[in-house]
């Protein structure tokens, strides 16, 4: 038998929805995060389905793009900040979004960092997982003798720099989502040798904390020596999510008054493995976009 919600339109969510996905985003029991859904309807496209009783949405999810670096290369897209309202929720409709999503992308490989609640149903629809993100949050508490790696504040003169570093780590194009970081986060900090750019990272404000992120560093002590700038600069808590192969730099965090609160899956349609260079990818812009 049809599901109650087969027949509900899904339809392109605008900035007009904002306070709409934000009521969804509470209505689980996640953080309104109205900053971070502005940046991803911006940037992304928003998918939504009304709910029948006319207030509101009973679902939404968002599809974040990006361009291959060559025309032989296939790009990704991201899926991001599926949810279903509470009232609606195990009656499909979240089923009928992904699948609207993946018709959507079309050919595009897809990925998505899955919770432990969503995991099976992406499981189910062709997903594997092909890694895993640790988010940690606190007060950064320095200690000990300040790092060898210097930084500094971004400057408008170093996007060119960012934007040819971050494609040659991330794998891909993402020039429209890096180039609304300056008026996005609240600091963005660069680190440079003789060579040139060799790491960058930015702090977004999040509810009460501020989100390290994205965050691409050449090794894990010039990661180091970003976040610890990045924190001198707050006086918030930082959250991250850290690709868990990256242990030593976990390790030092924990160390530094981060505490572990939860792992998401990394979680790959269409392609065995992300692209780029994950030992320089220390922690995505934010989940839902990569």
């Amino acid at each position: 038998m049809p599901t109650p919600h087969a027949d509900l339109p899904i339809r392109r969510l605008t900035l007009g929805d904002l306070t709409a996905c934000a009521d969804l985003s509470e209505n689980r029991s996640w953080p309104r995060q109205e900053h971070k859904w502005g940046l991803l309807l911006a940037a992304g496209t928003g998918y939504g389905i009304d709910a029948p009783e006319g207030k509101g949405l009973a679902a939404a999810g968002v599809l974040t793009s990006y361009a291959p670096r060559t025309s032989s290369e296939p790009g990704l897209a991201v899926i991001g900040m599926v949810l279903v309202a509470e009232r609606h929720a195990r009656q499909g409709i979240g089923r009928r979004l992904m699948h609207h999503l993946l018709a959507e992308a079309g050919d595009t490989p897809l990925t998505l960092h899955a919770t432990p609640q969503g995991r099976p149903l992406y499981e189910d629809l062709g997903f594997t997982m092909t890694g895993n993100a640790e988010m940690v949050r606190g007060h950064f508490r320095p200690s000990g003798p300040p790092a060898d790696v210097p930084t500094r504040p971004a400057t408008a003169d170093d996007l060119p720099a960012i934007l040819r570093l971050d494609t040659e780590v991330f794998g891909l194009d993402r020039t429209h989502m890096l180039t609304r970081l300056p008026a996005f986060a609240h600091q963005i900090r660069v680190a440079e040798d003789e060579s040139g750019l060799i790491g960058y990272a930015a702090a977004w404000p999040n509810m009460h904390t501020h989100v390290v992120g994205p965050l691409i560093a050449r090794d894990p002590e010039t990661a180091k020596a970003l976040i610890a700038s990045l924190a001198a600069g707050t006086d918030r808590p930082l959250r991250t999510d850290i690709d868990v192969r990256h242990e030593d730099l976990l390790e030092w965090l924990k160390a530094h008054g981060l505490e572990p609160v939860a792992f998401n899956a990394a979680m790959t349609y269409g392609i065995p493995a992300l692209p780029g260079d994950w030992t320089r990818r220390f922690a995505p812009l934010t989940l839902a976009a990569g």
